[in-house]
């Protein structure tokens, strides 16, 4: 799970936020969609290098498509096993209902970094609205 969240409705974490902070889109505890038990994890190596951008980037993403009640979890790929279990190509991996929306086909398991191709060029984790569209992709699953 990510760092430091603050339990203020239905006892989902808010990504940080401290009770009552009012966020870029209003009140974090009000106003947001019922992510309807949508599942994000977040799947790194120890010490990942692009694990802070790509939590970041998530956090906007949930943000932007009124998800910020939706609980993250992050677990730690400690070994190739580990990561031959979990189906892991590279850290960081963001799992949305236990799907990786931005696999390549035939990528192998592996403890090691992965790029992604973002609209402004190869990046360690995808861009915002990349992340939107999958979340909205998956939200869209659901119904």
């Amino acid at each position: 799970m990510i760092p430091g969240p603050h339990r203020t409705k239905g006892d989902s974490p808010q990504l940080g936020a401290l009770p009552g902070q009012v966020g870029p889109f209003g009140p974090y505890d009000t106003g947001t969609r019922d992510p309807g038990g949508m599942e994000i994890e977040v799947l790194v190596v120890p010490d990942c290098p692009n694990q802070q951008l790509a939590e970041q980037r998530l956090r906007e993403a949930l943000a932007d498509a009124g998800l910020s009640a939706t609980a993250v979890t992050t677990r730690v790929i400690a070994d190739q096993a580990e990561a031959e279990q979990a189906g892991f190509t590279g850290s960081p991996t963001i799992l949305i209902n236990g799907r990786d929306p931005f696999a390549e086909p035939g990528a192998p398991a592996s403890v090691a970094c992965r790029i992604y191709r973002t609209p402004t060029g190869i990046a360690g984790a995808p861009g915002t609205g990349q992340l939107r569209q999958a979340l909205q992709a998956a939200a869209e699953d659901a119904d």
